[in-house]
Parts: structure tokens; C-alpha cells; sequence
């Protein structure tokens, strides 16, 4: 009870954070792997997707509500990223990610330095393109991100929030709701493949999904009523932490 009681109280953490900016994976992986240190990763990857899927659809459904989604740009990139993600879970099995695993804490340094220095990005709400233009870089964002999330992973939602900001020049409230479709997207392609090689603790995931779920609402709530200067301010901290987690996984720990 004391180890799901851990795991639970961290993925309502993680739904929290994952519904203002994505990157709760920095939370929930973690403590799985520090509860059960002796379980497959698959097994503890599955369990995580399987818990955070339904607090990330959650975030989707209450952004919707209160936010204009741009669905006819949204559904076909959620489609590609959907496609995307499967088709990087099948390129791990057959490439190594460890030149990626070296090279994502400066891509996500360059990231946070560019947000840094455009103070105005993803202030304000003004859409660069519209019809088919506007669904077709989406849904180029969505199946390259998507491919990403599949061979690899963190720091998928902040990427996703990024390239809407940069690309589409969605606010970062905006970015940050549609982040959550596309990524419940990817998530969706994870899970079935982990379900399918059995690689998914259906009991534990069922608890933890409720306290994502939980932490979800809050964290929506708490971006719908703060604007998109906070969810700006949240990504920042988030894609801080992720370059020194990434950093000390790529580079730091082979050498120590």
C-alpha cells in the first residue's frame, strides 16, 4: 500500500505539471523506477503511459471547453503524430538512440535560450496560417514529434508546445492545449504496444490514473485562470529541469 500510495501521490504531481506544460514524465518515471527498482523498464514505461494517457485526454477535454481548438489543423496532426509514434517505436528496435540520448540537452538548451531571449513569444494568440497550410505544418510537427516520443521521449510536450508557439505562432496557453491532444495521441501508440508485449501493470496504472487525473484538473484550472504568461513561466522551469536531467543522463552519468 505505502509503495502505490508513492506512486500515486507522484503521478497526481505529474498530471499537474503535464496539464500546464507536459514534462511530467521528470515526476512520474522516476519514482517508478525508485519504488520498483527491480521491474522491467518496458513494464514500468507501459504502467506510466497507461496512467498519465487518461489525466493528459482529461486536460484535452477541460482546455476545450475554454479554449478555441484549431481542430481542423489539430485532428489530421494528431492523426500524424499518432502514426509517428508508432513508427519510432519501431526504429528503436532497430537503431540506437544514444547519439540522440547526447545530443537532446543542447537542443533543449537551445530551446530554452531562444525562449529566454524572445520575450514576446507565446504572448499573444495570433495564428500565422489558416486552412490546409496551417493543418499540414501541424500535422508535420505532429508525426515529427511524434516519431521522436516513440524512439525516444522526454521532454515530448514541451516540444510540442515549442514548435506551436515558434511555428504556427499559437499564445502559449493555446500551444500547451493543443500539446495535450497530440500527445494523448502519441501516448495512445505507446500503450498499445506496450499492452501488446504485456508490458503494462493494469492495477496499478488503474490507481495512478486517478490521481493523474486529479492533479490534471488542478493544473488546467490553475493555466486557464493565470493566462498564458504563466504557462510560459512553467515551461521555462520544466524545459530548465529537463536539460539538466537529459544532461546528467547523456553525458554526465557514463563518466561517473
Amino acid at each position: 500500500m505505502f509503495e502505490l500510495l508513492t506512486v500515486s501521490v507522484a503521478s497526481l504531481l505529474a498530471g499537474f505539471v503535464d496539464a500546464i506544460v507536459g514534462g511530467g514524465g521528470l515526476i512520474l518515471v522516476p519514482a517508478l523506477f525508485s519504488v520498483y527498482p527491480t521491474a522491467a523498464p518496458a513494464s514500468l514505461f507501459g504502467t506510466n503511459k497507461s496512467a498519465a494517457i487518461l489525466g493528459t485526454a482529461w486536460a484535452t477535454a477541460q482546455y476545450a471547453k475554454r479554449v478555441e481548438m484549431r481542430w481542423h489543423a489539430l485532428a489530421p496532426a494528431a492523426g500524424a503524430a499518432l502514426v509517428g509514434s508508432f513508427l519510432g517505436a519501431w526504429t528503436v528496435t532497430l537503431v540506437s538512440a544514444d547519439g540522440l540520448r547526447k545530443a537532446l540537452p543542447f537542443v533543449l538548451l537551445a530551446v530554452f535560450l531562444y525562449t529566454l531571449a524572445r520575450k514576446d513569444l507565446g504572448r499573444t494568440h495570433a495564428p500565422q496560417y489558416s486552412g490546409r497550410t496551417e493543418a499540414l505544418l501541424a500535422s508535420l510537427v505532429g508525426g515529427a514529434v511524434g516519431f521522436y516520443d516513440g524512439f525516444f521521449g522526454p521532454g515530448t510536450g514541451s516540444f510540442f508546445v515549442f514548435l506551436f508557439v515558434r511555428v504556427l505562432g499559437y499564445d502559449f496557453l493555446n500551444a500547451s492545449a493543443s500539446a495535450k491532444l497530440l500527445n494523448t495521441a502519441t501516448n495512445a501508440a505507446a500503450i498499445v504496444l506496450f499492452a501488446f508485449k504485456g508490458h503494462v501493470w493494469w492495477h496499478i496504472a488503474a490507481v495512478m490514473a486517478v490521481a493523474n487525473i486529479a492533479g490534471s484538473l488542478l493544473g488546467t484550472r490553475l493555466a486557464l485562470r493565470h493566462g498564458a504568461g504563466f504557462v510560459r513561466g512553467v515551461f521555462i522551469v520544466v524545459v530548465g529541469l529537463l536539460i539538466l536531467k537529459t544532461g546528467w543522463d547523456g553525458l554526465v552519468r557514463g563518466m561517473v
